[in-house]
């Protein structure tokens, strides 16, 4: 029997141009890519300009999202680090995590406790004392005493430790690594160098910049110079690498802006040094107001400034390169400024202003505790606030 011949079935025979065949495949793929990307973008840009938009906004009231309570009420201080914020006083210092819970607590016997912080290490001295206590973040790292009583104090991030003790006449500089051992000594001399009044650490160490006050009769000059204990600074005598005067001038704070530039502030200007090797002037700027207080970061040089034509205070923000970013008035005067990211924080009493770099005053009022500390937390507009007795997140809304 003749079996009966299907005739819907069909024998495919291989196309004569597969390339075009590729053609359209690729055009389906790089519509597909378009659309994912365009939804993307879009994606992107909502969220930048929610962000924008929240973070530019000026905001009226501060509410709590969070309290902390501790058992301690005594007149300690209190320093952000790390991931967490020291608490620092006569009897002991401790760390916090941002549940004000004790990490690690470290008794001192401290008359007059003072406290510079780094990204990796800090350390607390007795100011007009002998000790000096450098922590890391896991707790104490060394103890340092020394032979003369202790003025100045500068730190690197690795613990490395430069002091100013006092001595009469002639007040002497060393170096010490954290664990006490003493690496350079200078000393200095009221007629020849002048009288250290500003010192300050490159971040690795290998760097220590000194501004000298002279008295000449009845005139003043500072002396800023900067020494190198790394093999490149070995060949210059005392290792000094840059040594520049300023005459009818005191330059009172010295600060170095991560690797390759550093500043010295003086009492009507500021000047920003580059370089690692041998740092040059590369920028002088003059103020036109009287400086009250000056702040920084890696990436901005602030001041509060007392405003002479009118009442009241100005804030002004420069960045690495000395250009003028803003200038705003204050709503009033503050004790307490602080840069952290693109927001400057003020705070005095139970009063609070937060500015930011683009000028804008995103909060000013009051937060019904005594600020010690304040720093931003994890979110938009949300704030850490250490008084006496508690640690609370706040956050800003209308």
């Amino acid at each position: 029997m003749a079996q009966k011949k299907k005739t819907y079935l069909r024998i495919l025979t291989p196309p004569e141009d597969l390339s075009e065949i590729i053609r359209k495949v690729r055009r389906i793929r790089r519509a597909r890519l378009r659309r994912i990307l365009v939804a993307a973008v879009l994606i992107i840009l909502a969220v930048c300009g929610t962000y924008l938009l929240l973070n530019n906004q000026t905001y009226s009231q501060a509410r709590t999202a969070a309290q902390y309570s501790s058992d301690i009420s005594d007149t300690s201080n209190y320093v952000q680090f790390s991931d967490g914020i020291i608490r620092y006083n006569r009897d002991g210092v401790a760390f916090l995590n941002k549940e004000n819970e004790e990490q690690w607590i470290q008794p001192t016997q401290l008359q007059n406790p003072v406290i510079v912080v780094k990204d990796g290490s800090f350390a607390v001295a007795d100011s007009g004392g002998n000790s000096i206590l450098v922590f890391s973040e896991d707790g104490l790292t060394g103890e340092i005493e020394t032979t003369l009583p202790i003025e100045k104090i500068a730190l690197s991030d690795q613990g490395i430790v430069s002091v100013v003790l006092r001595n009469e006449d002639t007040p002497e500089i060393i170096t010490y690594d954290a664990t006490g051992n003493v690496l350079v000594e200078l000393q200095t001399s009221p007629g020849t160098t002048g009288y250290p009044t500003a010192l300050e650490m490159s971040d690795d160490g290998k760097m220590m910049a000194v501004s000298y006050l002279t008295v000449d009769g009845t005139g003043i000059s500072s002396r800023v110079i900067y020494y190198d204990f790394s093999e490149a600074g070995q060949s210059r005598q005392d290792n000094i690498v840059s040594s520049v005067v300023y005459n009818d001038t005191v330059m009172a704070d010295i600060f170095f802006m991560g690797s390759g530039r550093s500043v010295v502030v003086g009492d009507s200007s500021f000047v920003i040094y580059r370089g690692t090797d041998a740092p040059e002037v590369e920028k002088e700027i003059t103020l036109d107001q009287e400086i009250q207080s000056v702040f920084h970061s890696d990436r901005y040089i602030g001041f509060v400034l007392l405003n002479q034509e009118k009442s009241g205070y100005e804030v002004r923000l420069y960045n690495r390169q000395g250009e003028q970013i803003i200038s705003r008035d204050l709503p009033g005067k503050y004790g307490n400024v602080k840069i952290s990211g693109d927001e400057i924080i003020l705070f005095d009493g139970d009063r609070c202003c937060i500015v930011t770099a683009t000028g804008i005053i995103k909060y000013e009022g009051e937060l019904s505790v005594e600020v010690l500390e304040m720093f931003p937390a994890f979110g938009v507009n949300r704030y850490y606030v250490m008084s006496v007795d508690e640690l609370r997140v706040i956050y800003l809304t209308k």
